[in-house]
C-alpha cells in the first residue's frame, strides 16, 4: 500500500451542461447531476463505466454509471491514470472528505485542486480487484432489489390505471356511466378525505449528517422510486410526517411523490398527506395522487417556480370510486406494497453493512 496524492492517480474532468428541455426522455443514456441520476438523453458525453462526483449543489457525492452517460456541468467525471481500477477509485472517493470541501460559502462548490491534493493510499491492482469485488457484491444486490421495487411499483400503477383510468374494473360491464363517470363514483376535495401537513424548515444550524435528531427533507433532492434516502437530519422542527404518510412536493417540481419510511421532519418543499378514511383508502390515495400528478407542475402558481398553498392542496378535486372497489384495490396492492417495504428495508441493511466494510477495507484494517 503506497501513499500519494489523489491527483497523481486520477483526474477530475468537468461535466457539460445539458438543460432538461434539451434532453430526450426516451433516450437510454443516463444523465447525472451532483445528486445522482436526473434524466436520460440519446447521446453520451463519457464512455462507461464512469465515476461522477458532485461539484455544485450536492458537493462531493460520488456516483457510479456502468454504461455510457452524460455528467452535467454541476459535476466532475473521473479519469484514472496507470493501472488504477475505476471501480476501486469509486469506493476510494467515497471514503474521502469531499462533502466537507466547500470552496464557497454562498454557492457550495468542490474545489478541484484541493480535492486532487488529498493524500490517499493505493493498494496493488490485485487487491483493488478483490476489494471492489467484495463491495460490488453488496451494490449488485442493492441494485437488483431496486429493479424489483421499480417492477412492483409499475405493476401496481398499471392495475390502478386499468381500474380507475380506463375504467375496466371488476364488474364494469354492468355499471352505468352517468355524465362520463361510473354510477356511485364522486368527486371529493383532498381536504375532505385526508389530513394535510405543510412542511416548514427549521434553521440550518440544527442540520447535521450524523444521525442526530430526525431525518429531514427540504424537498425532493433525496426522493427515490418510492422512499426517500435519509442524508440530512435535524434536531429541531415540528412539521412531522409519520411512517407511511404520503409525501408530496409542493414547490417545483409540484407533485413528486414518495412514502415516509420513518418519522421525519418535512421542510417547506414537502406536504404530508394521511387519509382520514382508513387503511384501505390510504393505500388507494397514494396511487390516486400518483396518477393525478403523473405530469409534474400540472397545478401551482409562482413567478419563479411552481408552488401550491395548503388551500390549493386541500381543494384538489379527486374522483373517488365506491368503497367496495377501493377495498378490492387495496387487497390487490397490499401484498405488493408490503414486498416493496421488505426490499427497501433489505437495501438499508445491505447499505449499512457495506458502509461499515468500506473504510476498513480501504485503510487495510481488513486484509484481502
Amino acid at each position: 500500500m503506497r501513499r500519494q496524492t489523489l491527483g497523481s492517480v486520477v483526474d477530475f474532468a468537468y461535466g457539460k451542461g445539458l438543460p432538461a428541455r434539451a434532453r430526450t426522455a426516451v433516450g437510454a443514456v443516463p444523465v447525472f447531476g451532483s445528486a445522482g441520476r436526473v434524466g436520460t438523453h440519446d447521446r453520451f458525453l463519457v464512455r462507461g463505466p464512469c465515476v461522477i462526483v458532485g461539484r455544485k449543489g450536492t458537493i462531493g457525492a460520488v456516483h457510479w454509471s456502468e454504461c455510457d452517460c452524460w455528467p452535467i456541468d454541476t459535476t466532475f467525471y473521473v479519469t484514472a491514470k496507470g493501472d488504477l481500477r475505476l471501480r476501486y477509485i469509486y469506493y476510494l472517493l467515497k471514503t474521502l472528505p469531499l462533502r466537507e470541501m466547500n470552496s464557497d460559502a454562498a454557492v457550495p462548490g468542490l474545489n478541484r485542486l484541493d480535492a486532487l491534493a488529498l493524500e490517499v493510499r493505493i493498494v496493488p491492482p490485485a487487491d483493488q480487484d478483490t476489494i471492489s469485488a467484495i463491495l460490488s457484491a453488496y451494490d449488485d444486490l442493492i441494485e437488483n432489489n431496486r429493479r424489483r421495487i421499480r417492477l412492483l411499483e409499475q405493476a401496481a400503477q398499471l392495475l390502478y390505471r386499468e381500474w380507475f383510468v380506463h375504467l375496466r374494473f371488476p364488474g364494469h360491464k354492468s355499471v352505468r356511466i352517468v355524465d362520463g363517470v361510473p354510477e356511485g363514483w364522486e368527486r371529493r376535495p383532498l381536504g375532505a378525505v385526508a389530513d394535510i401537513v405543510m412542511g416548514q424548515s427549521p434553521k440550518s444550524l440544527y442540520y447535521n449528517e450524523h444521525g442526530r435528531g430526525l431525518p429531514f427533507h427540504q424537498g425532493v433532492r433525496y426522493f427515490g422510486t418510492r422512499f426517500p434516502v435519509h442524508r440530512i437530519y435535524s434536531t429541531a422542527g415540528n412539521r412531522l410526517a409519520e411512517t407511511g404518510d404520503i409525501l408530496v412536493s409542493v414547490r417545483a417540481p409540484v407533485g413528486r411523490i414518495n412514502i415516509a419510511p420513518d418519522r421525519m421532519i418535512m421542510g417547506r418543499g414537502i406536504g404530508g398527506v394521511r387519509s382520514t378514511l382508513g387503511r384501505n383508502h390510504h393505500a388507494f390515495l397514494r396511487y390516486l395522487l400518483g396518477s393525478f400528478f403523473a405530469v409534474e407542475d400540472r397545478i401551482g402558481t409562482g413567478t419563479i417556480f411552481a408552488s401550491i398553498t395548503k388551500k390549493d392542496f386541500r381543494g384538489i378535486a379527486l374522483l373517488h370510486p365506491t368503497t367496495r372497489l377501493i377495498r378490492g384495490f387495496a387487497n390487490f396492492v397490499g401484498p405488493i406494497d408490503r414486498q416493496i417495504g421488505v426490499l427497501h428495508n433489505t437495501n438499508r441493511a445491505l447499505a449499512q453493512a457495506r458502509d461499515l466494510l468500506l473504510p476498513r477495507l480501504m485503510n487495510g484494517e481488513i486484509c484481502v
